[in-house]
């Protein structure tokens, strides 16, 4: 009999709605701290939001509703590539002589080549209805630089992009594939915001962070009354709208005969990608499910669930957004330049880190080479390529798989491929050229940088 390897659904059971975590904290046993305003130091309310993002989307950060109805237009969107396939990785299964079953939600057939515009386009679609006329946001990688770029180039907005410098250089043509769109992209730290200008005084050859990047985006948004900015991670209403993920896997796992998944693995960054396969298996164990093993995976060089403080902070350098609580590295942390510049980042979802402080989730994080070397084995089996931020979901994917060979226990596991490598391939080579190094920080580096986080009562 031959072996099912990729289970599809119909567009008829493209999710009507996203599932916000919010309106079940209390069944699971979670704390979610209050947003501060950081002149205050009190509550934020959404006047405090209101220049950055429109109205529609802080109700969805702010509210409790348990299932949040997706709006027709931004289906119509959706279509373009949802559902997307899950498959069954029986070749990487034979290949690491496993006896675990292995499972992946593939999103890079996304026209971006990954999960983020999941969110990007109802925040287009947010925008576009309350009059926004340009959007501002920060990349890493390009991947989310690029999903905004798309959502506004369907929703006909402006789009202005600032990317981190080190990814500018390292993956030129993320920025060509933003520019295709008609998007405005700038290397971050740039002259021409105050806050570029300020880090280019410190630091003329600094290679940039999502932290400084955000913060010039948000300097823009705020002077200009035509603007407001749009994030692709961290934030409630980005992770609740990327819920499509988990809500279709648990119909394609039940198609699929498939038992209920033992563990489940995302890279992690923000949490965007994370929460939106995560969440709707924990939404079902509200319901009465068996929860799974949750594992994070994270790199090294940005370590925010390992090695972090758990405390408010602001989610850029330049101190301009609200302070949220978070497992944070210090708004100044500037990661390495490794080749995953999607998980670059100093802090980690604030919904994220409560779920981990609870107890709900694990955390592990990795070299890059080893992340590599995943790749490789996984790519000479599958044939798909994995960005590198996708490749530390296949990284923790090939140790569960490893260890069930070991014991001989026949588990299944679920991982969530995020994007596609075709824009990575200097990475690649880089790495196939034996260029690559293992960058990582000591923990007196961490501490130095936690040092500047604000002291909140």
């Amino acid at each position: 009999m031959s072996k099912q390897t990729k289970f599809l659904l119909p567009e008829s059971e493209l999710p009507t709605h996203w599932y916000n975590l919010n309106a079940d904290v209390g069944p699971l046993g979670v704390e979610l701290p209050p947003v501060l305003n950081p002149q205050t130091k009190e509550p934020v309310t959404p006047d405090d939001l209101a220049p950055i993002f429109p109205m529609a989307l802080i109700e969805q950060e702010m509210g409790a509703e348990r299932h949040v109805e997706i709006p027709e237009a931004v289906r119509d969107v959706y279509r373009l590539w949802r559902p997307t396939p899950l498959y069954r990785a029986h070749r990487w299964e034979e290949a690491l002589d496993t006896p675990a079953k292995i499972f992946y939600k593939y999103e890079g057939v996304s026209p971006t080549g990954s999960h983020k515009p999941n969110t990007s386009v109802p925040q287009a679609y947010y925008n576009a209805e309350e009059g926004v006329q340009r959007l501002t946001t920060e990349t890493g990688a390009g991947q989310w630089g690029s999903a905004l770029s798309f959502a506004c180039q369907m929703l006909d907005l402006e789009c202005l992009v600032y990317m981190v410098k080190i990814s500018y250089e390292q993956k030129p043509y993320r920025r060509v594939l933003m520019e295709t769109w008609d998007a405005t992209v700038t290397p971050s730290p740039s002259d021409t915001t105050e806050a570029g200008r300020r880090i280019l005084e410190q630091d003329p050859d600094s290679s940039g962070s999502l932290g400084i990047a955000i913060s010039e985006a948000v300097e823009v948004a705020v002077q200009d009354e035509h603007a407001k900015y749009a994030l692709g991670s961290v934030l409630n209403h980005v992770l609740l709208h990327q819920t499509v993920i988990g809500q279709e896997v648990i119909k394609q796992l039940e198609r699929a005969g498939a038992d209920w998944p033992d563990v489940i693995i995302a890279p992690t960054g923000g949490g965007s990608n994370f929460a939106g396969l995560v969440y709707p298996f924990l939404a079902a164990h509200v319901d009465g499910r068996p929860k799974p093993r949750i594992l994070a995976v994270e790199p090294d060089a940005a370590p925010s669930l390992t090695k972090g403080q758990y405390t408010y902070d602001f989610g850029d350098t330049a101190q301009m957004t609200p302070l949220v609580k978070m497992r944070t590295l210090g708004h100044d942390f500037v990661p390495a330049p490794i080749h995953s510049g999607g998980l670059r980042y100093h802090g980690m979802s604030p919904q994220v880190s409560a779920l981990y402080e609870a107890g709900h989730i694990e955390a592990v994080s990795t070299p890059q080479l080893p992340m590599f070397d995943a790749c490789q084995s996984f790519v000479r089996a599958e044939g798909i390529l994995p960005a590198p931020e996708a490749g530390h979901g296949v990284w923790g994917a090939m140790q569960e798989a490893l260890a069930c060979k070991e014991s001989g226990a026949s588990k299944t596991i679920l991982f969530n491929l995020c994007g596609h490598g075709h824009f990575d391939l200097s990475a690649y080579e880089a790495y196939r050229a034996g260029e690559l190094v293992d960058l990582e920080y000591s923990q007196d580096e961490i501490d130095k940088s936690l040092a500047a986080v604000p002291q909140i009562d």
